[in-house]
């Protein structure tokens, strides 16, 4: 059995004094690639993030037809006004959920069959409460993976269209991947959560803000129910992509965690992304929170962190990033109502019960929670699974812990390439 490489060390200090710009949103950089792909004309988006999702989304597009001119994170897309052409081969979107999930609703306006795979894990990832819901609007498709699971063959040839119902409790994305195509139905589009849940649903808010700026008329019209008008389609623009929010998490952690202050810059203060709403739960564990026109910064406590109880089915990314703030808290915190992290890059409830407690903590996770106790901490060699917010979220706690080292680190360029250098830059006070 071949022996794993050395981890990456993680170098403790602190008090950090510290500021710090996020790369571009990947969940707005893939919505706004697809919108853009679809468009008629050309749009140019300003700040767009280089990391391997994307670039998944921007091999995926050029073999639909499409045209990017990606230099740095300025992208010109060249619109295709609604026809996608028919890929020679299947597309592989690793293990991008997004580009996995919004493609295979795009695919049915391609003109020809599309299949959409992805690597072993994304083959673990369920994608039938999608297909199924594509199928109530006339779409052709099928799931021909196991336990539906990718991989999923499109037919194409357009989307029909009318009401559907579909089931949202493990993933917003469904949601999204409909509503990003839903403008190019034959007839207006009607969806209704099942059971009146959208996991993650903030995320749907951010798809509609999106499509509207593009010039789609979509909007909430009941408390569980979608409207998209057909034939009001998108248009080629100009358009900047805010900061990532999930990736600001790890910077705004560290100060809570090694604490001094750090400053994240480039923040919209009117953003929906939802993982801003962390330097809110920061703020519950003792941290002060400062807000500015383009900025946040947080503090960390002169009187140590707070345990906290808290609902994070709105924000699971950034689950883990206060997780491992939770190690260094007074008290036990309850993480509740994150069922789907058991469906993402890992399983990562249960990834992070294991690392927990591989650094002295009691960790213990059950279908859709997680609880931390803080222990006597020490060093350790921290798995990540192939996971880039686990790589991400288990550094913070080598602020602090001396020994602490991240296997496979290269794992971050999935959304943040550039990770481990901005670390290592946090200055000390």
């Amino acid at each position: 059995m071949a022996a794993l490489p050395d981890p990456l060390p993680i170098a403790t200090r602190g008090p950090l004094a510290a500021c710090v710009r996020v790369p571009g949103s990947k969940s707005l950089t893939n919505r706004a690639l697809l919108v853009a792909a679809l468009a008629r004309g050309t749009s140019r988006l300003q700040g767009a993030l280089e990391s391997d999702d994307t670039e998944v989304m921007l091999r995926a597009l050029a073999r639909l037809g499409c045209a990017v001119d990606a230099r740095g994170d300025v992208w010109h897309v060249e619109g295709r006004d609604g026809h996608l052409a028919k890929p020679a081969e299947t597309l592989d979107t690793g293990n991008s959920g997004t580009t996995a999930r919004f493609l295979t609703a795009a695919a049915t306006l391609a003109d020809g069959p599309v299949r959409i795979d992805g690597d072993a894990r994304m083959r673990e990832r369920p994608i039938s409460d999608l297909v199924d819901a594509l199928t109530a609007l006339g779409a052709r498709c099928a799931v021909e993976g196991q336990r539906g699971c990718p991989p999923v063959r499109v037919e194409g040839g357009g989307l029909p269209g009318g009401s559907a119902t579909i089931d949202a409790r493990r993933s917003s994305q469904y949601v999204s991947a409909i509503l990003l195509a839903a403008p190019y139905a034959r007839r207006d589009v009607r969806l209704r959560a099942e059971g009146g849940v959208v996991v993650s649903r903030p995320y749907v808010d951010l798809t509609l803000r999106l499509m509207r700026d593009f010039g789609a008329h979509a909007e909430w019209n009941a408390p569980d129910a979608l409207f998209v008008e057909a034939g009001r389609t998108y248009r080629g623009r100009d358009y900047a992509i805010e900061a990532d929010a999930s990736a600001a998490a790890y910077p705004f952690c560290a100060a809570a965690i090694a604490g001094g202050r750090v400053r994240v810059e480039g923040i919209a203060a009117d953003s929906l992304q939802p993982d801003f709403r962390l330097l809110d739960l920061l703020g519950r564990m003792g941290c002060r929170v400062l807000r500015g026109p383009d900025f946040a910064e947080v503090s960390g406590p002169a009187d140590g962190l707070r345990a906290i109880d808290v609902d994070m089915n709105d924000l699971p990314d950034a689950a883990l990033a206060l997780a491992v703030v939770a190690l260094f808290a007074r008290g036990t915190t309850h993480i509740r109502n994150v069922a789907n992290l058991r469906i993402k890059e890992s399983d990562r409830l249960a990834a992070l019960e294991t690392e927990l407690r591989r650094l002295g903590a009691d960790a213990r996770a059950d279908a859709d929670s997680l609880s931390v106790t803080p222990g006597p901490l020490h060093g350790a060699r921290i798995r990540t699974y192939g996971d880039h917010r686990m790589a991400m979220a288990f550094a913070l706690a080598g602020l602090r812990v001396p020994g602490v080292g991240i296997q496979d680190p290269g794992c971050v360029a999935k959304t943040w390439p550039g990770y481990f250098s901005m670390l290592e830059a946090l200055r000390e006070d």
